[in-house]
């Protein structure tokens, strides 16, 4: 049987020792003769599984106790209006850093509201680039400045933290636990669980404590990240699976060492594949060298035409989910920290027989 590497950048790579702990405790967790899907998420087992689970993670980005960490069903994507509703106001708006899709997608969410102002753009360079952060048109009544770690559509990364005096926000979906970050620097955190914490269906939101507040009594409860807080992120039924699942994962990287250790391993895996690309002229990345993701690493053939013929064999091969986005098209290999080395050798063992082949 062929081995599947899976380098899509929705649905999760997860590690296979969690795969295996999850398949080994899916019909009776803890002996309790039912699967954690059955048992009640206010029973003392689930009680259990989310203190474990927020302990893991807090040893894992040294999260202070100044800080809440909530556990939120909706996708990042539900916090492109949630964080602007809990944190900005008319007057109050929030600062957008548009760097790709998705932090213009959340700079959207919040101009709907009335509670967006962009204050800087990448677009003009396809989002090929980063803003530099001294072009930054920050104001003195923004309520945050928001920007997302790494953009997967296009494959940018911010190298690292962006140093400003204003309050600070970020998307960290797909490169969190990937690379070591000072949580301190921040007002707040969020992450969709589908790259690096587990399944989809699951949010993770770090904020610090002193900036949740009593909302407008017009904001559903749900949206309150006082309210979740207060009610230990079980307003209503959370989807309870994927709060395990994430938790099995933290507890994974643990096991590897953290996140310091994720970080080399990531490093290497991404090396390698760019190191790979700039040597070729058949294959090409256009993204400078100092904004590349070590996440997404998008890519193209110098002839557009093989586009689809590499995918189509890639997938024969046991390469699955290489085509890049719909709008930016060519080819893309997300390499999560599931990933092992193996996948990115055999990535590279395959364009190097695809290129001999048709090159």
């Amino acid at each position: 049987m062929t081995r599947i590497f899976n380098f899509c950048a929705g649905p999760a790579t997860l590690p296979l020792p969690v795969l295996g702990r999850a398949r080994e405790e899916f019909l009776d967790y803890a002996g309790l003769g039912m699967s954690v899907m059955e048992i009640s998420h206010r029973s003392t087992a689930f009680d259990e599984i989310a203190d474990r689970s927020e302990s893991s993670l807090r040893r894992l980005l040294s999260v202070p106790d100044d800080f809440a960490v909530l556990f939120l069903a909706g996708g990042a994507t539900s916090q492109f209006s949630q964080l602007p509703i809990n944190l900005a106001g008319l007057d109050r708006p929030g600062a957008y850093v548009v760097s790709g899709s998705w932090s213009k997608k959340a700079f959207t969410s919040a101009g709907r509201l009335g509670l967006g102002q962009l204050a800087a753009s990448s677009e003009d360079s396809g989002f090929k680039t980063i803003p530099p952060t001294d072009e930054w048109n920050i104001r003195s009544n923004n309520a945050y400045v928001h920007y997302v770690s790494n953009e997967t559509i296009s494959g940018v990364q911010f190298p690292n933290t962006p140093k400003i005096a204003s309050p600070l926000v970020a998307d960290m979906s797909s490169d969190i636990l990937s690379r070591p970050f000072d949580i301190g620097k921040f007002s707040m955190v969020y992450a969709g669980a589908q790259k690096n914490i587990g399944q989809a269906g699951i949010t993770l939101v770090v904020v610090r404590k002193d900036l949740l507040q009593d909302l407008d009594p017009g904001v559903p409860d749900l949206l309150s990240w006082k309210i979740q807080h207060e009610k230990g992120s079980r307003l209503n039924t959370p989807p309870t699976f994927a709060w395990y699942m994430a938790g099995l994962v933290f507890e994974w990287v643990e096991s590897c060492g953290g996140v310091e250790r994720m970080a080399q391993h990531n490093e290497r895996k991404s090396g390698a594949l760019y190191r790979y690309l700039d040597q070729s002229s058949f294959y090409l990345n256009e993204i400078p060298v100092e904004f590349r993701s070590h996440m997404n690493i998008p890519f193209q053939i110098v002839d557009p035409s093989l586009h689809g013929r590499f995918i189509a064999e890639a997938e024969l091969a046991g390469l699955s989910s290489l085509k890049g986005h719909r709008s930016v098209g060519g080819m893309r290999a997300s390499i999560y920290n599931a990933m092992p080395m193996e996948g990115i050798e055999a990535l590279i063992d395959f364009m190097t027989q695809f290129e001999r082949e048709v090159g």
